[in-house]
């Protein structure tokens, strides 16, 4: 598993990328052998179908992958990935009439379509490989794919192997490889830095909970990204059903997400000024553990009544965006796998997210449309800010009645950042539910692609 693309090579063949409208023009300007097979085999450039075509002497000579109709084009994304395993394995180059974000969108499928997971296990392979179109940054695309690789190894790890000891490796091997500095506060320093919602949720757990900190940049305007990184979380004493436990190792994936995203920041030397903040913790069950009713008071100094320990990765959240947001960064980010709630509203293919600011909202939305990672806009709806208000405390962790969980999540973390104006919440899934074109069941970066595309306008570079 590579993720780049092959090496130039004169013995390589066409692969021809045709829309299910383009199909007839094309056998028009081909051989009558190549008209009668085409018909014969029943190809009609359906969404991911693939064909081989042979020459002479019996070789393969060139394949086609059709991209389908109109309508099918709008529902699926990556035709070049869905046919990847299906082709002969050869070296191609590619024909077709593609440009700008379509053909980077096409290429870019065709890459991630080589991820798996072999930690454990060998996997599949080997597959077809593909030379970068001339006029085609190469570097850029592989760099994407890259960072997503890391979003999907990190979710697909174990807690066994994930917890936030390693989490916090995982950040400084990053850091490592682009020069940027990192510092980690754990344990009971938490207490002493004022952490104290971070402490609280992670002290349970046989490994120590941690904030780690890293910066990369020296010039240009300011972006902080904050991950939700509960490597794994049982609900505490608010127990889970073993159906809701069985995935939990991926409730590091607003973690994974940002660390995938500054990769590939960090890997294009986009002009800014980049801070990554991950409160790592495990929300474990011991003599130790926070309980329901519990007060806890925050960074920020509001208190916060405990009404479910299965609301936990808002509370780690909390302390991590009220230090964020004391820098006043230009843009403050937070990326979380949040709540069932916004599944429901959305399901697992939208990454539904927050924004204070319509420009950067309207930024967002184009680029996720260029770079086919779909997001869904959900409402700070200030008239819901007395469900999160419990009386007792400033605010509840987990309201009662439970209407727009989503919601009065995203304003739960909206009261912790003040300073900011810009100020968005993803509340991603992580996580592909079955096999798809270049999206492999298990984990998956949502969102990251399209901020990654949108941080240009939303910061003026």
């Amino acid at each position: 598993m590579s993720l780049i693309f092959a090496a130039p090579d004169r013995s390589s063949i066409p692969l021809t990328l045709l829309s299910s409208e383009g199909l007839e023009g094309w056998l028009a300007n081909q051989p009558v052998q190549v008209q009668a097979w085409v018909k014969a085999s029943g190809f009609t450039a359906a969404f991911g179908a693939s064909l081989a075509l042979a020459s002479a002497d019996g070789t393969i000579a060139g394949a086609l992958v059709g991209t389908g109709t109109k309508d099918a084009r709008a529902r699926n994304r990556f035709a070049l990935g869905a046919a990847r395993s299906n082709l002969p394995v050869q070296t191609y180059y590619l024909l077709s009439d593609l440009s700008g974000d379509a053909l980077h969108a096409e290429l870019l499928g065709w890459l991630l379509s080589d991820y798996q997971f072999d930690r454990y296990r060998a996997q599949g392979g080997p597959f077809a490989e593909l030379t970068c179109p001339d006029g085609i940054d190469s570097g850029a695309l592989e760099a994407i794919a890259a960072g997503e690789m890391l979003t999907r190894d990190l979710i697909n790890t174990p807690a066994s192997d994930m917890g936030p000891p390693n989490l916090e490796r995982a950040a400084r091997n990053l850091a490592d490889r682009y020069d940027a500095k990192i510092t980690v506060i754990e344990g009971e320093a938490l207490l002493e830095q004022n952490f104290p919602m971070i402490h609280a949720v992670g002290r349970a757990a046989s490994r120590a909970p941690r904030l780690i900190d890293m910066r990369w940049g020296d010039t240009g305007p300011t972006l902080t990204l904050v991950g939700k990184g509960v490597c794994f979380d049982t609900g505490g004493l608010n127990i889970k059903p073993a159906s809701s436990m069985g995935m939990m190792k991926k409730d590091m994936g607003g973690a994974a997400a940002v660390l995938g995203l500054a990769k590939m920041i960090m890997s294009h030397g986009m002009p800014l000024q980049l801070r990554v903040l991950v409160p790592a913790v495990e929300n474990s069950i011991s003599a130790d553990a926070f309980r329901p009713q519990d007060i806890l008071r925050s960074r920020k100094g509001l208190t916060v009544e405990i009404n479910n320990t299965d609301a936990e990765g808002r509370l780690v959240l909390a302390d991590a965006l009220a230090l964020a947001d004391e820098e006043k960064p230009d843009v403050i980010i937070s990326m979380a796998t949040l709540t069932g709630a916004a599944r429901v509203a959305v399901g697992p293919d939208l990454a539904p997210y927050y924004a204070q600011s319509d420009s950067s909202a309207a930024a967002l939305e184009s680029a996720a449309r260029r770079v086919q990672d779909p997001v869904w806009r959900m409402p700070f709806w200030d008239p819901y800010e007395t469900m999160i208000e419990p009386g007792i405390a400033d605010l509840d962790n987990a309201p009662k009645g439970g209407f727009a969980g989503s919601i009065t999540a995203a304003l739960f973390l909206r009261r912790f950042v003040t300073e900011t104006p810009n100020y968005m919440h993803f509340d991603i899934y992580g996580w592909q539910p079955s096999a798809a074109p270049a999206r492999s069941k298990g984990g998956v970066g949502q969102g990251t692609r399209a901020l990654l595309a949108a941080l240009p306008e939303m910061l003026d570079l």
